[in-house]
């Protein structure tokens, strides 16, 4: 505090003589926000808040210390209605909008640029990512396999050619869930710099008879019409089950127009690159798996030690952190997926909040609130190893999932 005007260091002393008197606190917070004081501002604000959470003058103040509070409306348009006592969630969260970052925070990539209706005038918008596989942090072996195996035929026509190495055939991105494969399949489309269109079980089943098959058949319509154009199907397993264990007709009518689509039979398929993620490949129709359909997969796993510290980095780059060392989190989250590394984020932020709320003045997040809440957590990785596991023991008899038993092995899992 500056202590250089004397009304100003009256008022403290009067606070300080009677700490419980609201009105007097409010109004010293309120000449200190004037006066360019916000952060002394923010904790007499902050005492107040702590006896009378809904306080509206308290909120109002808060907001304006922390510069969240609404430009005045330039509008003729009539004021609202005076609202009736009660907690104002809606400067609460402008109260902590300083403190705690949105849930999720905003992608780097820019917004999606469509590239326009598809033919016949479908409903599935293309988007064309602005991501490469350089933004992805550490997970080289990953990005070696999507080269090889994807990219670097693409890339170089001339090799291709003397190679003779076709086109035709997809890629399954496969693995735990949270852990990026859709994140990467639009980092491929950004490589390629080819639209993105991406496609979940909600966008093609339909309870109307013959609606889905439609949809499919719409789906590929799109893609070819914005070629070049990565075709990306979400959750393959949920809209292409192994046909053998499927009851209804639905889901066998999907799977056959989905493969008559993929071997190009009413339309050619040029430009039009395959792309799939699936948590759980072994449910997947064989028919899909076959060459020239998603004939090639990519194992992708929990993050490595360069990913997890680029992750735990970005969902803290907007949050007041002090001190806070990245080594030792690195370390303590083995195994952790993406989604777990934002969860700890907002766990240890979500601690830092309440003691700042019982203690009255806002602090910042710290090295030992992150260790706290790893400490609680669990990687949610750990059930999808122990089917996989199976998997890799019992039913790898072709070497389909010989990447998944190599990694389980490293890791101590099998």
């Amino acid at each position: 505090m500056s202590g250089a005007d004397p009304l100003l260091d009256s008022l403290r002393a009067a606070v300080a003589a009677a700490p419980e008197d609201t009105t007097l606190r409010l109004h010293l917070a309120g000449l200190l926000i004037d006066a360019g004081e916000q952060q002394e501002a923010v904790t007499h604000v902050a005492a107040v808040l702590g006896r009378e959470p809904g306080h509206p003058g308290a909120a109002t103040l808060m907001a304006r210390a922390l510069g969240t509070a609404p430009a005045p409306e330039t509008s003729s348009a009539p004021e609202p209605a005076p609202q009736k006592p009660g907690f104002d969630w809606a400067a609460a969260e402008a109260e902590v909008s300083d403190v705690v970052s949105p849930r999720f925070a905003p992608d780097d990539a820019a917004e999606p640029i469509p590239v326009g209706p598809p033919a016949g005038g479908g409903r599935f918008a293309v988007e064309r990512p602005d991501l490469r596989l350089a933004d992805v942090g550490g997970m080289d072996a990953v990005k070696k396999r999507l080269e090889a195996a994807f990219l670097a035929p693409l890339r170089n026509e001339k090799l291709r050619e003397l190679y003779g190495k076709s086109l035709r055939g997809g890629l399954l991105l496969y693995g735990p869930p949270g852990c990026g494969k859709t994140f990467f399949a639009r980092a491929l489309a950004g490589e390629l710099g080819a639209g993105f269109l991406a496609v979940g079980i909600h966008d093609v089943l339909d309870p109307w008879a013959g609606n889905s098959e439609r949809n499919m058949h719409d789906v590929f319509l799109a893609a070819r019409s914005a070629a070049p154009c990565v075709l990306f199907f979400d959750e393959l397993d949920g809209i292409a089950q192994k046909r053998s264990a499927v009851t209804g007709g639905v889901l066998r009518q999907v799977i056959t127009q989905m493969l008559a689509e993929l071997d190009g039979v009413s339309a050619d398929n040029e430009g039009v690159f395959m792309l799939a993620a699936s948590n759980m490949p072994w449910d997947v129709d064989p028919a899909l798996r076959r060459p020239g359909r998603f004939d090639r997969t990519v194992l992708v796993v929990p993050p490595d030690d360069d990913a997890r510290r680029a992750i735990l980095e970005y969902h803290l780059r907007d949050r007041p952190v002090e001190n806070v060392k990245l080594k030792p989190l690195v370390a303590r989250t083995e195994g952790f997926s993406g989604a777990d590394l934002a969860h700890l984020c907002e766990a240890a932020t979500e601690h830092a909040l309440l003691d700042s709320v019982s203690t009255g003045t806002a602090r910042m997040i710290t090295q030992d609130d992150l260790l706290a809440a790893a400490a609680e957590l669990r990687p949610s990785t750990g059930p999808w190893f122990t089917t996989a596991r199976q998997v890799a023991l019992y039913a790898n008899t072709d070497g389909t999932y010989d990447d998944l038993a190599a990694y389980m092995k490293r890791r101590k899992l099998l």
